[in-house]
C-alpha cells in the first residue's frame, strides 16, 4: 500500500491515543519543511513526538542497532577530531547537531515497527504539506511576490522556507515521489495528489535552479516507477503505469516549454543547465580540492577537524564522503563507508522483499539511493531528511525480516489508494 492511501484501523496502542499520535507525526515531519530559523519548528516537534512515541511504545530491531552503532562510530570521530577546537562554538555545534540526527534516524528507524502503516500515513501528508508550503515559499520569494523575495530566495534562486536552495530541492523530492507513486497505483488523477505535485515540481525543484535537486528529481522518480512496476504492480497496473509514466513525461516536457518561454526563467535556466559550472574546474574548483585535499587526509588521523576544511581550501568539501574523513577522521570517515555500504546492501535487499509496505519502501529506497549518489557531489551529512530517509530503511528492513506474516506474494494485488 502506498503511505498517501487510506489506512485500516488497527487497536490503539498503549499510550497516547493514534489520533494523537498521527497528528504528532504530521506535524513534527511537516516542520521539516520549515528551518528558514535555527532551532526550527523541526527541532521542538521532534522531542514532542519522541515523547509522545516512547510513552506509546518504541522498539528497535537488529538492523536499526547496527545502524546506532556505525552513526555513534562516526560521531566519535568527529569527537577525536574536535578535541583541539573545543574553543570554536561552530565547531562544537556541527558534532552536537551531528548527534542530533543520529537520534532522529533511530526514532525514525523505531517508529515503522509497530503500526507502519498508519504511522507512515501521517508522516507522507506531513511531509507534502510541510514541502507544499515551502515550495509555495519559493514561488513567493522568486517572483518578489509582496516584497518577500529578500527573505525566500538566495543568490537570485527560490530557497523557500530554507537556507538554501540546494536543500529545498531534495527536501521535497520524497514526498513528490511519494504523490506520484499513488497515482500510478491508484490510477486516479485526484487534485490533492496533482495540485501539490504540481506546486512543488515548480516552485521546490524547478526554481531552486539546482542541477543536483534536477537530477535527483529525475532519477528518483524513474527509479521508483522501475522498481514498483517491477515489484509491485500487477499486469493491470503495469499497463496503467506505463501510459501514465509516458503521459507524465510529454506533460512535464510541455510545462518546461512553457516556462522556458519567460524569458527570465530561460536566463536562468540555460546559466544552471550547464553540467560544469567555473566554480567546480580548475585547482581550486570543487573537483580540484577533492584532489587535492585526499593526499593530505591520508596524513591526519583526525581530518582537518570539523569545520575546519574552509579554513583551508576556502570552501566547504562539496563532498560528503571527503567531508566524512576531513571533519571526523579516519575513525568517522570508515564508519560513514561501512554505513552507506551496508544501507546499499539494505535497501536493494528491502525492495526486493514482498510485504505488506514494498511500495513505500520502494519510494523511500529511491529517493535514498540517489541522494548517496549526490553525497558525491554535495555535503548531505547534516540534511535532516537524508537522516529520515535512513532510518525508515533501516527500520523497514527490520520489520520485514520480522515480520514474515506481514508479506504478501509478489504477484498479488497492493491495496487501492484513496
Amino acid at each position: 500500500m502506498s503511505a498517501v492511501g487510506t489506512t485500516r484501523a488497527t487497536p490503539a496502542a498503549a499510550g497516547f491515543s493514534r489520533g494523537t499520535q498521527w497528528w504528532t507525526l504530521f506535524v513534527f515531519t511537516c516542520g521539516g519543511g520549515v528551518v528558514l530559523i535555527e532551532p526550527s519548528p523541526y527541532e521542538f516537534a521532534f522531542f514532542l513526538a519522541l515523547f509522545v512515541f516512547m510513552v506509546s511504545g518504541l522498539r528497535l530491531g537488529a538492523g536499526g542497532l547496527v545502524m546506532i552503532v556505525l552513526l555513534m562510530l562516526y560521531n566519535i570521530g568527529g569527537l577525536f577530531s574536535l578535541i583541539p577546537f573545543l574553543d570554536d562554538g561552530d565547531a562544537v555545534r556541527f558534532i552536537g547537531v551531528s548527534f542530533y540526527l543520529a537520534v532522529t534516524a533511530a526514532f525514525f528507524a523505531a517508529l515503522v515497527q509497530e503500526d507502519a502503516q498508519w504511522r507512515m500515513h501521517a508522516l507522507t501528508w506531513g511531509l507534502v504539506s510541510g514541502a507544499t508550503i515551502a515550495s509555495i515559499a519559493g514561488i513567493l520569494g522568486y517572483f518578489d511576490i509582496a516584497g518577500l523575495g529578500a527573505i525566500f530566495t538566495l543568490h537570485d534562486r527560490a530557497s523557500g522556507t530554507f537556507k538554501d536552495p540546494n536543500v529545498l530541492g531534495t527536501f521535497v523530492i520524497l514526498p513528490l515521489v511519494l504523490l506520484a507513486q499513488a497515482v500510478l497505483l491508484s490510477g486516479r488523477l485526484r487534485l490533492r495528489y496533482l495540485v501539490p505535485m504540481a506546486i512543488i515540481v515548480f516552485g521546490g525543484v524547478f526554481l531552486s535552479f539546482s542541477r543536483g535537486a534536477w537530477g535527483h528529481m529525475i532519477l528518483s522518480m524513474a527509479l521508483m516507477t522501475l522498481l514498483t512496476f517491477m515489484f509491485v504492480a500487477g499486469p493491470q497496473q503495469r499497463l496503467r503505469i506505463t501510459v501514465l509514466a509516458i503521459t507524465g513525461i510529454i506533460g512535464a516536457l510541455v510545462a518546461l516549454a512553457v516556462a522556458l518561454s519567460i524569458e527570465e526563467l530561460r536566463s536562468m535556466f540555460e546559466l544552471r543547465a550547464a553540467v560544469v559550472q567555473h566554480y567546480d574546474v580548475g585547482a581550486t574548483g570543487r573537483f580540484g580540492r577533492i584532489g587535492r585535499a585526499i593526499p593530505e587526509l591520508l596524513d591526519r588521523p583526525n581530518g582537518y577537524g570539523p569545520m575546519q576544511f574552509r579554513r583551508d581550501w576556502f570552501e566547504d568539501p562539496h563532498n560528503v564522503y571527503l567531508n566524512a574523513f576531513a571533519a571526523y577522521g579516519w575513525l568517522g570517515g570508515l564508519s560513514y563507508l561501512l554505513l552507506i555500504g551496508a544501507t546499499i546492501f539494505v535497501g536493494w535487499r528491502l525492495i526486493a522483499t514482498p510485504s505488506d509496505m514494498q511500495a513505500f519502501a520502494i519510494a523511500v529506497w529511491s529517493v535514498l539511493f540517489v541522494q548517496i549518489l549526490q553525497g558525491m557531489t554535495i555535503d548531505t551529512d547534516h540534511w535532516r531528511h537524508f537522516y529520515l530517509l535512513l532510518g525508515l530503511t533501516w527500520g523497514l528492513f527490520d520489520r520485514c525480516a520480522r515480520r514474515p506474516h506481514h508479506r504478501r506474494s509478489p504477484a498479488s494485488q497492493p491495496a487501492s489508494t484513496a
